[in-house]
């Protein structure tokens, strides 16, 4: 059975090539045909480049499962179309927009993800519309087909006999780890020192000091303030503070702005320059400083927090509700996340976890304690070991989830399949013959001939 979810997991490098570099073809052509909908040559030849230029190693066969899921891919928009699926062109955008930016982080800057893409960032948006329309039309059809499967306890068992002992993969200690995060609130002369510091630095640039001095120098923000404070931003990005995002578009090129607050600190900012929603901006940020008195009121709090949990009278769910400032694990019912969903190893904590992690109990909750988030900021938590795994071998008592969600998937790979080898007969599908050989190609061929014959009947 072809394995589509190793195709899918390729999905977002073949169906829109990124950084093909234009090549002198005398002639491409036509190499698969669904409905209305083609593949060229090119489309493969490009698919694999990117693929090896961003560090994928493709197997043997990959220009075979490169255009049987090119196909697949077509043939799933082609339904999408039919049924009507709502995909906006926002949405589209959206997706585009975190892409370029995910480019950027990569490459450092525009300016080198232009010159390494040889387009500029506009260019680059207009030839990717097609390809991100057809794999988020794709990606809600596939959805769609298989909604409605679900898998049961015997079926989880079932897929897990079949699996050779020696094929089991081995597992090291993991945890399941929530906490309730409380940032102590500076004072008031905390919060008017800083933006003291910032009208003096708005009062130097304006008399010619270099922001991005100023910024490298006094800039709390780990982010940037190597780069003098520089970010290149999209006014639709979600990943920005709101209010950071909103002031930087009223700016004009050059202006800074009047100190100002968000959820990490204060700011002054500038425009540095400005092409649509596009922006290039330098902005220093201060924290006003937490003393010891503020930490001792929320370790108070957490205290009386804790003693909810232990008494039963507060859930850690209600308490993660009510009182947790950390918005990364705030709506996971306070739970960490790792590759693994809330499975995490050792090595996915942080320092200050892994310590308090030699010392819980299953079920315990800490007393509240002082740590450095990953932002740099003080912070006070009291963390929950919910349950904790021994090095192992897989087994369904230890990771019936994870078990249970591969042959979920499975089952909705099948379910999938089944789907194709009905659909693909109700389209006109053409096939180069430069592909015979794939065996992945074989009910394409089949669908091909098939639909040749009822349309002479």
């Amino acid at each position: 059975m072809l394995k589509r979810t190793f195709l899918f997991f390729m999905l977002a490098f073949v169906a829109v090539p990124v950084f093909a570099q234009p090549q002198k073809v005398l002639v491409d052509k036509i190499v698969g045909v669904v409905g209305n909908k083609i593949v060229l040559k090119s489309d493969i030849d490009n698919s694999l480049l990117d693929m090896q230029r961003q560090g994928m190693e493709l197997p043997p066969d990959a220009r075979c499962l490169t255009l049987e899921q090119s196909m697949g891919i077509k043939a799933l928009v082609l339904q999408a179309e039919k049924d009507s699926i709502p995909v906006t062109d926002e949405e589209v955008e959206t997706d585009i927009d975190n892409q370029i930016r995910y480019f950027i982080s990569q490459y450092g800057s525009k300016d080198e993800l232009e010159r390494v893409a040889g387009k500029s960032v506009y260019q680059l948006k207009e030839d990717f519309k097609e390809g991100f329309r057809d794999r988020k039309l794709a990606a809600a059809m596939r959805n769609k087909i298989v909604e409605d499967v679900k898998i049961t306890p015997n079926e989880v068992k079932a897929y897990f006999d079949k699996i050779p002992v020696d094929s089991l993969p081995l597992y090291e200690s993991e945890v399941e780890v929530g906490q309730i995060v409380i940032h102590p609130k500076a004072s008031r002369e905390a919060e008017l020192y800083c933006i003291e510091q910032l009208q003096d630095y708005k009062k130097q640039i304006e008399n010619g000091k270099s922001f991005a001095a100023l910024a490298a120098l006094y800039s709390e923000d780990p982010g940037s303030k190597d780069k003098g404070g520089q970010y290149e931003i999209n006014r639709s990005q979600r990943d920005l503070d709101p209010t950071w995002l909103a002031k930087a578009f009223t700016l004009k090129e050059g202006q800074v702005s009047n100190p100002f607050k968000t959820r990490f600190g204060y700011h002054i900012i500038q425009l540095v320059s400005r092409a649509g929603d596009e922006a290039v901006v330098r902005h220093i940020l201060k924290v006003p400083q937490v003393t010891q008195y503020e930490s001792r009121e929320s370790l108070e709090k957490l205290d009386t927090v804790r003693s909810k949990l232990i008494a039963g009278t507060l859930t850690f769910g209600e308490a993660v509700n009510r009182y947790s400032d950390d918005e990364s694990s705030k709506f996971t019912a306070g739970m960490l996340q790792g590759t693994n969903g809330t499975f995490l190893t050792m090595d996915q904590l942080d320092a200050g976890l892994v310590s308090m992690m030699n010392k819980m109990k299953v079920g315990e909750y800490s007393q509240p304690v002082e740590y450095t988030d990953d932002r740099g900021r003080k912070a006070v938590r009291i963390v929950y070991l919910k349950t904790r795994t021994e090095p192992h071998r897989e087994n369904l008592k230890d990771d019936y989830s994870k078990i249970a969600a591969r042959a979920l998937e499975e089952k909705k790979e099948e379910v999938l399949e089944q789907w194709f080898d009905r659909q693909i007969k109700n389209y006109y599908i053409r096939v180069d013959d430069e592909y015979r050989d794939c065996p992945q190609m074989k009910k394409w061929f089949e669908a091909a001939e098939s639909y040749s014959g009822s349309a002479h009947k």
